[in-house]
């Protein structure tokens, strides 16, 4: 991409339609530290109408060590901090920048030291054994020299916030990459890029990423956006529309720049709309508080779209993952189909197991993992002849014997997998019929010898097999189910599972009916729908 085809779509707005004057940048906070009021009073005239790249000072008063610790707890942003070395005690001011480093874990903040009694603190001395940033007389400190002193100090902390910040941008990319599967990968990966940029660029830290209707959220109107990811006044604002956070002129720059495929810039913003090759649009807004250099415009614009190519790529990453959980629902409702259960019992066990992990404390990653493994718990039934599968009355003894191979059948079946999911679902498949005091099948494990992840699925299948009609049965009152799970506790059940279960009967039988609606409402006639 030459320089002259990156600048050729960047548009600057007019400043009649969009406005001209920059918002006000948040102040740099300035902590005087020191035990003499007339200190605080000069140092206030001194620097009064100070500015650094269009923000003033703030200024904070301590007038004593204990105070001007108080005042870094309550503002951790403050950026320089004048700090006299004799107060309460000849060395508080030392022992206060010890503090402020060792105890409170501040490194940003830049520390000037001011002593009237430079004997008490030899320079060379305080400089070797304490982390400060300037060690000024009060005797030598003109006001020229105060000034260039606090420009300093302001400039180092910006631009350690700036590495920090793009520290914490990195951190979330690398967060996001670690499993993309998570529900919350794109968010995560967004705002990390979004971070980044703000911060290498010393722009003002609020930004966000947004979307259309491509898989991230339904849009309520045709010229609204939703937000992925944001930072700064938009962080923890995911899944929003962009008209409820941003006012009519920050608006109308993006539907210009979505309108015309181009990026804007005014002297308050900025947004820039990038094409997918899904037809899904993204753009990418910026509140900017001084104006872009022509280079730092075209670092916006290359920046903006190579996070589109990886959004692009964490997308597809996504609906591959989809597409393997609806492989996997779809083969174990084709064994439910095949055995006549009545519709849906894969998603509601797959459903209350989840719920069930939960309540039982199982980490999040595992209780999503054990939902998708589920589904195909009878998978082996596929194995099973129809007369054996199907029959109505009582089996017999040979009968029995058959049906009990499909634990071992769905086993050898998902275990020639390598797959996470199917490897899991292998072992729920050969052990969900094990009972807790040993007397199930095909291995006869008891108690913790059976995995967490099957004792659940027992629970969970014993439960809606219960509460559904089957060929060989009527369906159970829910009443006789619980009954029956009770009984069974510390027998069929672990007894600490079947506790749970029963503590939050409520909530399972609630979801269970849930689906059940479901599973009705997509099976209706439209004609029969409620409007």
């Amino acid at each position: 991409m030459t320089d002259h085809e990156l600048r050729d779509d960047i548009v600057f707005a007019a400043e009649d339609d969009l406005g001209s004057s920059p918002r006000e940048r948040k102040a740099w906070k300035l902590l005087i530290v020191d035990d003499e009021e007339d200190v605080h009073s000069i140092t206030r005239m001194v620097l009064e109408g100070f500015e650094f790249e269009g923000a003033r000072l703030e200024f904070l008063s301590a007038f004593s060590a204990d105070e001007g610790r108080q005042a870094l707890i309550e503002n951790p942003d403050i950026a320089v901090m004048l700090l006299d070395v004799v107060m309460e005690t000849p060395h508080a001011g030392l022992d206060l920048a010890r503090q402020v480093r060792e105890e409170l874990g501040n490194a940003l903040v830049r520390i000037i030291l001011r002593t009237g009694q430079p004997g008490q603190a030899p320079e060379r001395q305080v400089i070797i054994n304490y982390d400060i940033n300037d060690y000024k007389s009060k005797a030598e400190l003109t006001a020229q020299k105060l000034f260039t002193a606090v420009t300093t100090g302001i400039r180092s902390y910006r631009d350690l916030r700036a590495i920090d910040s793009s520290r914490q941008g990195l951190e979330d990319i690398i967060a996001a990459s670690v499993d993309l599967f998570q529900a919350d990968s794109l968010e995560l990966f967004a705002r990390g890029v979004l971070t980044q940029m703000t911060s290498l660029l010393h722009l003002e830290d609020s930004s966000m990423y947004l979307g259309d209707a491509s898989g991230f959220a339904a849009r309520d109107r045709l010229d609204d956006f939703v937000i992925i990811a944001g930072t700064g006044d938009f962080l923890s604002l995911e899944s929003r529309l962009a008209s409820e956070v941003l006012d009519a002129q920050e608006m109308d720059l993006i539907r210009r720049a979505a309108s015309t495929d181009q990026c804007f810039f005014s002297q308050t913003s900025y947004a820039g709309c990038f094409g997918m090759t899904s037809g899904a649009r993204h753009v990418l807004f910026l509140r900017v508080l001084r104006e872009l250099t022509p280079l730092e415009q075209d670092l916006v614009q290359i920046f903006a779209a190579n996070v589109t190519v990886a959004f692009e790529n964490l997308q597809l990453n996504q609906e591959i993952a989809q597409t393997h959980r609806e492989v996997i629902f779809t083969l174990g409702e084709v064994v439910e189909n095949r055995a006549l259960a009545g519709g849906m019992h894969v998603h509601r066990v797959a459903e209350m197991a989840w719920l069930l992990g939960r309540h039982a404390g199982l980490p999040a990653d595992d209780c999503d993992l054990l939902r998708l493994a589920m589904p195909m718990h009878d998978v082996g039934k596929v194995a099973i002849p129809d007369s054996v599968l199907l029959k109505a009355g009582p089996l017999d003894e040979v009968e029995r014997r058959i049906i009990e191979q499909h634990p071992r059948l769905g086993f050898d079946i998902l275990n020639r997998s390598g797959n996470h999911i199917m490897q899991t679902a292998a072992r729920i498949a050969l052990e969900h019929q094990e009972a807790w005091d040993g007397s199930g099948y095909p291995k006869g494990l008891a108690g913790e010898d059976i995995h967490i992840f099957s004792r659940i699925a027992r629970v969970v299948d014993v439960l809606d097999s219960l509460l559904s009609a089957r060929v060989y049965k009527d369906a159970w009152t829910v009443t006789d189910a619980l009954a029956h799970l009770h009984d069974q506790r510390g027998r069929m059940f672990d007894p600490v599972l079947i506790d749970t279960l029963l503590a939050h009967k409520d909530e399972f039988l609630a979801l269970r009916e849930d689906i059940i609606q479901q599973s009705r409402d997509i099976k209706m006639p439209l004609s029969e729908k409620k409007p």
